[in-house]
């Protein structure tokens, strides 16, 4: 199963090397593996356990929901103000689906970065040089779009936009790969955990939404 996004559940709602990326210069690797390593993949063996939580903001309305994930087991636990929910995802029930469709939207948000190269089944288009569209920058951009099967939300696309030291700085998703965005945040306040690089801020357009993670600890 792919770990996509299920940003879709989102928007009802409230709708992630080398140490220095800037030492990243061989084409022995791919852009989206660079992309990878620059927010820290390479680490990714030496992590036991991921807590993080997830929280959005917009108008005056608050969501927040809580993970503790072993990602060598896969055993996840959900916490919310009103439930706890404890699962491993190789067996899913009816009640674990329900949570597990969350943390595959919050996880990916964590570590969209490494799904570039961990979910099969994604055709990825590079372009150089490109306007973004939160700022007048110019950034490089990877699109990745999923197939047509699999996955909780198939057939959606992503738009990451990178500096030249293959870090995202922005991105856009289009559900069913449709032409208009249909969500456009930033990627800002990065923090080191453990050699994993966050991005613990998204900000949508006009600040109309807050997308961040707390409570984030790496072991």
């Amino acid at each position: 199963m792919n770990s996509k996004i299920v940003l879709a559940s989102l928007l009802v709602i409230v709708f992630s090397c080398k140490n220095n990326p800037s030492t990243i210069e061989t084409d022995e690797f791919t852009i989206s593996e660079k992309i990878a390593k620059a927010s820290g993949i390479d680490h990714w063996g030496n992590v036991n356990s991921i807590q993080f939580t997830f929280n959005v903001d917009r108008a005056d309305s608050h969501f927040e929901r809580s993970w503790k994930w072993n990602p060598k087991t896969d055993d996840v636990i959900m916490m919310t103000k009103t439930d706890t929910v404890s699962y491993n995802r190789s067996t899913l029930d009816s009640i674990s689906t329900r949570a597990d469709k969350g943390f595959i939207n919050d996880k990916f948000w964590l570590l969209a970065p490494f799904n570039l190269v961990w979910d099969k089944g994604t055709t990825i288009t590079y372009e150089d040089s490109v306007k973004v569209n939160l700022s007048d920058n110019i950034l490089n951009k990877a699109t990745t779009v999923y197939g047509s099967e699999g996955g909780y939300t198939p057939g959606d696309a992503y738009d990451f936009y990178y500096d030249d030291n293959y870090m995202v700085r922005e991105w856009v998703f289009r559900k069913g790969n449709q032409e208009e965005p249909s969500m456009i945040t930033t990627w800002e306040d990065y923090e080191d955990f453990n050699g994993i690089k966050i991005a613990r801020t998204h900000m949508g357009k006009d600040n109309s939404v807050k997308l961040y993670f707390t409570n984030i600890k790496v072991e």
